[in-house]
Protein backbone atom coordinates (compact mmCIF):
# COMPACT_ATOMS: atom_id res chain seq x y z
CA UNK A 1 0.00 0.00 0.00
CA UNK A 2 1.17 3.44 -0.80
CA UNK A 3 -0.30 6.50 1.27
CA UNK A 4 0.48 10.30 0.40
CA UNK A 5 0.35 12.15 3.29
CA UNK A 6 -0.70 15.70 2.98
CA UNK A 7 -1.09 19.11 4.14
CA UNK A 8 -4.22 21.63 3.31
CA UNK A 9 -4.60 22.11 -0.41
CA UNK A 10 -6.10 25.14 0.17
CA UNK A 11 -2.88 26.52 1.80
CA UNK A 12 0.22 23.81 1.11
CA UNK A 13 1.38 24.42 -2.43
CA UNK A 14 4.47 21.56 -1.71
CA UNK A 15 1.11 18.72 -1.16
CA UNK A 16 -0.53 20.08 -4.53
CA UNK A 17 2.47 19.58 -6.41
CA UNK A 18 2.63 15.75 -4.73
CA UNK A 19 -1.27 15.60 -5.13
CA UNK A 20 -0.92 16.69 -9.06
CA UNK A 21 2.20 14.18 -10.25
CA UNK A 22 0.51 11.31 -7.88
CA UNK A 23 -3.10 11.56 -9.69
CA UNK A 24 -1.34 12.04 -13.34
CA UNK A 25 1.01 9.46 -12.76
CA UNK A 26 -2.18 6.69 -12.89
CA UNK A 27 -0.27 4.77 -9.81
CA UNK A 28 -2.65 3.43 -6.60
CA UNK A 29 -1.41 6.07 -4.18
CA UNK A 30 -4.47 6.96 -1.59
CA UNK A 31 -3.72 10.89 -0.23
CA UNK A 32 -4.27 11.60 3.16
CA UNK A 33 -5.42 15.55 3.93
CA UNK A 34 -3.98 16.48 7.35
CA UNK A 35 -4.83 19.97 9.09
CA UNK A 36 -1.17 21.39 9.52
CA UNK A 37 -0.89 23.14 13.31
CA UNK A 38 -2.63 20.51 14.86
CA UNK A 39 -1.37 18.58 17.66
CA UNK A 40 -3.01 14.92 15.98
CA UNK A 41 -1.71 16.24 12.77
CA UNK A 42 2.26 16.03 14.33
CA UNK A 43 1.93 12.90 16.21
CA UNK A 44 0.60 10.89 13.30
CA UNK A 45 3.05 11.72 10.65
CA UNK A 46 6.12 11.45 13.62
CA UNK A 47 4.69 7.98 14.45
CA UNK A 48 4.46 7.10 10.69
CA UNK A 49 7.11 8.92 8.63
CA UNK A 50 9.28 10.27 11.49
CA UNK A 51 8.89 13.67 10.57
CA UNK A 52 6.34 16.67 11.01
CA UNK A 53 6.55 17.56 7.28
CA UNK A 54 4.42 17.53 4.55
CA UNK A 55 4.20 16.11 1.56
CA UNK A 56 5.67 12.42 2.65
CA UNK A 57 5.31 9.37 0.90
CA UNK A 58 4.95 6.28 2.47
CA UNK A 59 5.16 2.84 0.81
CA UNK A 60 5.69 -0.73 2.64
CA UNK A 61 8.92 0.42 4.48
CA UNK A 62 9.80 3.33 1.93
CA UNK A 63 9.69 6.89 3.38
CA UNK A 64 10.07 9.75 1.04
CA UNK A 65 9.75 13.21 2.40
CA UNK A 66 10.02 16.19 0.11
CA UNK A 67 7.66 16.98 -3.32
CA UNK A 68 10.57 16.74 -5.48
CA UNK A 69 11.72 13.42 -4.49
CA UNK A 70 8.14 12.05 -4.43
CA UNK A 71 7.86 12.97 -8.01
CA UNK A 72 11.22 10.98 -8.82
CA UNK A 73 9.55 8.27 -6.94
CA UNK A 74 6.99 8.15 -8.87
CA UNK A 75 8.37 8.88 -12.28
CA UNK A 76 10.21 5.87 -11.94
CA UNK A 77 6.85 3.72 -11.14
CA UNK A 78 5.56 4.77 -14.77
CA UNK A 79 5.93 4.59 -18.24
CA UNK A 80 7.78 7.57 -19.95
CA UNK A 81 5.99 10.37 -20.51
CA UNK A 82 3.49 10.06 -17.59
CA UNK A 83 5.50 12.43 -15.43
CA UNK A 84 8.33 14.20 -17.24
CA UNK A 85 8.18 14.67 -21.19
CA UNK A 86 9.93 11.84 -23.14
CA UNK A 87 12.45 13.87 -25.08
CA UNK A 88 15.81 14.00 -23.47
CA UNK A 89 16.72 17.93 -23.74
CA UNK A 90 13.16 18.78 -22.93
CA UNK A 91 13.01 16.56 -19.46
CA UNK A 92 15.96 17.96 -18.48
CA UNK A 93 14.70 21.24 -18.47
CA UNK A 94 11.61 20.70 -17.10
CA UNK A 95 13.84 19.12 -13.86
CA UNK A 96 15.78 22.50 -14.15
CA UNK A 97 12.65 24.75 -14.04
CA UNK A 98 11.18 22.27 -11.06
CA UNK A 99 14.66 22.79 -8.72
CA UNK A 100 14.74 26.44 -9.51
CA UNK A 101 11.17 26.04 -7.84
CA UNK A 102 11.84 24.05 -5.26
CA UNK A 103 15.14 26.47 -4.03
CA UNK A 104 13.93 30.10 -5.21
CA UNK A 105 11.00 33.06 -5.19
CA UNK A 106 11.50 33.61 -1.76
CA UNK A 107 9.51 36.87 -1.46
CA UNK A 108 6.58 35.69 -3.93
CA UNK A 109 6.35 32.82 -1.16
CA UNK A 110 6.57 35.57 1.48
CA UNK A 111 4.51 38.02 0.64
CA UNK A 112 1.65 35.94 -1.85
CA UNK A 113 1.00 32.67 -0.25
CA UNK A 114 -0.90 30.33 -1.78
CA UNK A 115 -4.92 30.76 -0.52
CA UNK A 116 -6.86 29.30 -3.45
CA UNK A 117 -9.88 29.85 -2.71
CA UNK A 118 -9.47 34.09 -1.28
CA UNK A 119 -8.86 36.98 -3.48
CA UNK A 120 -6.77 39.12 -1.88
CA UNK A 121 -5.24 42.82 -2.77
CA UNK A 122 -2.29 42.96 -4.64
CA UNK A 123 0.77 43.56 -2.19
CA UNK A 124 3.30 46.18 -2.42
CA UNK A 125 6.05 45.71 -5.31
CA UNK A 126 8.91 45.01 -3.47
CA UNK A 127 12.43 44.84 -5.86
CA UNK A 128 12.60 41.59 -4.34
CA UNK A 129 8.77 40.48 -5.35
CA UNK A 130 8.56 42.16 -8.93
CA UNK A 131 12.22 40.23 -9.44
CA UNK A 132 10.79 36.81 -8.44
CA UNK A 133 7.20 37.84 -10.92
CA UNK A 134 9.48 38.87 -13.99
CA UNK A 135 11.41 35.64 -13.40
CA UNK A 136 8.31 33.50 -13.34
CA UNK A 137 6.99 35.31 -16.16
CA UNK A 138 10.49 34.81 -18.16
CA UNK A 139 10.37 30.83 -17.51
CA UNK A 140 6.78 30.71 -18.81
CA UNK A 141 7.93 32.56 -22.10
CA UNK A 142 10.51 31.55 -23.17
CA UNK A 143 9.67 27.87 -22.45
CA UNK A 144 6.77 27.97 -24.09
CA UNK A 145 8.56 29.48 -27.01
CA UNK A 146 10.97 27.36 -27.13
CA UNK A 147 9.54 23.83 -25.96
CA UNK A 148 5.26 24.40 -25.76
CA UNK A 149 4.82 23.43 -29.59
CA UNK A 150 1.64 20.39 -29.75
CA UNK A 151 0.26 21.87 -26.60
CA UNK A 152 -0.85 24.14 -24.17
CA UNK A 153 1.82 23.62 -21.41
CA UNK A 154 5.60 24.48 -20.87
CA UNK A 155 6.94 21.20 -22.66
CA UNK A 156 3.85 20.65 -25.13
CA UNK A 157 1.85 18.18 -22.69
CA UNK A 158 1.12 18.49 -19.64
CA UNK A 159 4.46 17.28 -17.22
CA UNK A 160 5.66 17.95 -13.33
CA UNK A 161 7.00 21.10 -14.76
CA UNK A 162 3.15 22.37 -14.61
CA UNK A 163 2.35 20.77 -11.61
CA UNK A 164 5.18 22.53 -9.68
CA UNK A 165 3.83 25.97 -11.07
CA UNK A 166 0.51 25.81 -10.53
CA UNK A 167 0.52 27.20 -7.02
CA UNK A 168 1.94 29.82 -8.59
CA UNK A 169 -1.02 30.59 -11.17
CA UNK A 170 -3.43 30.49 -7.97
CA UNK A 171 -1.36 33.05 -6.40
CA UNK A 172 -1.26 35.36 -9.43
CA UNK A 173 -5.55 34.92 -9.02
CA UNK A 174 -5.52 35.30 -5.80
CA UNK A 175 -3.26 38.56 -5.52
CA UNK A 176 -4.44 40.07 -8.33
CA UNK A 177 -1.57 39.85 -10.82
CA UNK A 178 -1.82 41.22 -13.79
CA UNK A 179 -0.51 38.77 -16.54
CA UNK A 180 -0.12 39.46 -20.85
CA UNK A 181 0.39 37.32 -23.80
CA UNK A 182 2.04 33.86 -23.78
CA UNK A 183 2.30 34.24 -19.36
CA UNK A 184 -1.60 34.89 -19.56
CA UNK A 185 -2.25 32.21 -21.89
CA UNK A 186 -0.03 29.24 -20.52
CA UNK A 187 -1.74 30.52 -16.64
CA UNK A 188 -5.38 30.13 -17.80
CA UNK A 189 -4.34 26.74 -19.24
CA UNK A 190 -3.01 25.37 -15.84
CA UNK A 191 -6.17 26.54 -13.79
CA UNK A 192 -8.41 24.77 -16.49
CA UNK A 193 -6.60 21.42 -16.46
CA UNK A 194 -8.63 19.02 -14.63
CA UNK A 195 -6.30 17.51 -12.50
CA UNK A 196 -6.65 21.54 -11.36
CA UNK A 197 -9.85 21.84 -10.79
CA UNK A 198 -10.13 18.53 -8.40
CA UNK A 199 -7.60 20.27 -5.99
CA UNK A 200 -9.28 23.49 -6.30
CA UNK A 201 -12.75 22.12 -5.63
CA UNK A 202 -11.03 20.17 -2.49
CA UNK A 203 -9.76 23.18 -1.19
CA UNK A 204 -12.83 24.93 -1.42
CA UNK A 205 -14.37 22.19 0.62
CA UNK A 206 -11.77 22.38 3.21
CA UNK A 207 -12.77 23.96 7.03
CA UNK A 208 -9.86 24.72 7.98
CA UNK A 209 -9.11 28.50 7.94
CA UNK A 210 -5.30 29.81 8.34
CA UNK A 211 -3.07 32.52 7.32
CA UNK A 212 -1.35 32.05 4.06
CA UNK A 213 1.61 33.86 5.46
CA UNK A 214 2.43 32.09 8.31
CA UNK A 215 1.40 28.90 6.76
CA UNK A 216 4.75 27.61 4.76
CA UNK A 217 4.64 23.20 4.78
CA UNK A 218 7.56 22.01 2.61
Amino acid sequence: MTTLYLGNLNYSSWSIRAALVARASGLEIEETVLPIGEQSTYDLLDEVTGQHRVPVLVTDDLVIHDSLAITEWISEQVAPGKVWPTDPTKRARARSLCAEMHASFFDLRSWMGVDIRSRKPTPDMTPGLRSDIERINQIWTTTRDSFGAGGAFLFGGWSAADAFFMPVATRFRTYGVALHGVSAEYAASVLQHPLTQQIEAQAEAEPWTQDPLNFQPK
